[in-house]
């Protein structure tokens, strides 16, 4: 579960055009720079007109979620996995081995199967969800080499190899010596980190939603759900808005979300939000080759930061913070009500 915020951004430039016969070099020259001046005067308006792309990402498998019933697990899983299907919403999604022992792990071995027959990808966790902050550089490796075997052996099963990191709570080390050492170890390992560069904070929205449902109180769940959506809706402007700041344009974004009912029985609804934004479903790979992610990450800190901020302090840039907005007081109160975990 994480708590998120901002960018860099990528010089304009102008490639040279070669002179054609009967067209000076220095009229194209000229051409060129007002069309350039025009883009910027315009705020990047062709960015906006344009489609964009967002790679999904689940945090939390084989599930995110209060209730001890795998067969709760099992139906979530099968609505998330039958609404990505059916919008044809590529996702990876990220994998606690330490969560298979807490219910039937046979069970919890068959969700994560799932996800591969669907034609999804999955990613690794860590073992303990546990934050480099108070491990430290060497324990938390031991946690990630700990949170593989299984998901290994199965994208084996499917002709595919573990490639994908996700740090806990976006926590990636509050020391130089331990955030370098984590990052070696993933290069030696050949792991790629997923960043995220998109979130809603469905985990605060999802506990409630599961307590709803718990006690069949169907009202509560119809307002979670409506709050929830209406959050990500403002939210996924919020990083468009950011994005269009520091690099002029819309990226391929990366958007954490979990494995929970709340967001299988918000998928359809989701699916259209991200059609109303114009944002199409792509692989975490093909998002992830968009120049933004080449920006390099300085931060360190205790903090769990999105991408977006941290490249924004490496610019020295500004996001637009006035805008931002946490999710709403009632939803954060019924979730401490329920997890006192912050």
């Amino acid at each position: 579960m994480t708590r998120l915020k901002s960018i860099s951004i990528a010089p304009i430039r102008i490639i040279s055009a070669r002179s054609e016969k009967g067209v000076s070099l220095q009229k194209l020259r000229s051409k060129l720079m007002g069309l350039v001046m025009m883009s910027v005067a315009a705020g990047g308006s062709a960015a906006h007109a344009g489609s964009g792309k967002i790679a999904l990402t689940f945090d939390d498998l084989p599930a995110l979620t209060l209730s001890t019933d795998q067969s709760y697990v099992n139906d979530l899983t099968s609505r998330l996995l039958s609404g990505l299907k059916r919008h044809h919403l590529p996702a990876t999604g990220f994998v606690v081995e330490g969560k298979l022992d807490e219910l039937n792990r046979e069970a919890q071995i068959a969700v994560l199967r799932s996800w591969l027959e669907a034609g999804l990808d999955l990613g690794n966790h860590s073992f303990s969800h546990e934050s480099p902050n108070s491990l430290g550089a060497n324990a938390y490796v031991e946690d990630i080499a700990r949170g593989e075997p299984v998901t290994r052996a199965l994208l084996a099963e499917f002709h595919k190899t573990l490639a994908w990191y996700r740090f806990p709570y976006l926590e990636t080390g509050n020391t130089a010596a331990v955030k370098h050492a984590i990052e070696r170890w993933l290069i030696q390992h050949h792991y790629r980190i997923a960043p995220v560069t998109m979130n809603a904070d469905d985990w605060e929205f999802s506990e409630p939603y599961d307590d709803a449902v718990a006690q069949g109180d169907l009202r509560r769940q119809q307002r979670i759900k409506q709050q929830y959506l209406q959050y990500t809706d403002r939210m996924i402007n919020w990083y468009q808005k950011a994005a269009r700041a520091l690099f002029r344009r819309d990226i391929s974004y990366v958007m954490l979300l979990h494995a929970t009912r709340l967001d299988a029985d918000c998928i359809d609804d989701f699916a259209a939000l991200l059609k109303r934004h114009r944002l199409r479903g792509v692989t975490l790979a093909e998002a992830m080759r968009d120049p933004a992610y080449r920006t390099r990450d300085h931060y360190i800190g205790s903090d769990g930061i999105d991408w977006l901020e941290r490249w924004s302090l490496v610019s020295k840039r500004e996001l637009p913070w006035e805008s931002f907005e946490d999710p709403p007081k009632d939803i954060q109160a019924d979730y401490d009500r329920i997890d006192r975990d912050r």
